[in-house]
């Protein structure tokens, strides 16, 4: 049984990329890189479809998510505080912090 060959996001550009040039046909460009035709074309589609993508302002998803990593971050601190006042406290109660020392 003949396993799948899987292309990079990188492979698939630049063949999208010589599609667009229009230099050779696609069943050439299929055939030189031993890919279906089908698949180039939806490759171009996609992305065709998917271009505007490329200039979209990504910096206002970074900021979120680092918003939200930052108060994550500020919980799991105020969790910790808080157990090991619990910690603290359970061992003075129990007489097990005199028996350390």
């Amino acid at each position: 049984m003949k396993q799948r060959k899987h292309y990079t996001p990188k492979q698939k550009a630049a063949i999208v990329l010589e599609v667009l040039r229009e230099e050779k046909r696609i069943s050439q460009i299929a055939s030189e890189y031993g890919v279906h035709p089908n698949l180039i074309y939806k490759w171009k589609k996609e992305g065709l479809e998917n271009f505007h993508e490329v200039y979209e302002d990504h910096k206002q998803e970074k900021r979120v998510i680092q918003e939200r990593h930052q108060k994550e971050k500020g919980n799991l601190y105020a969790e910790i505080g808080r157990l090991t006042t619990q910690v603290n406290w359970l061992k003075k109660k129990s007489g097990i912090d005199h028996i350390e020392e």
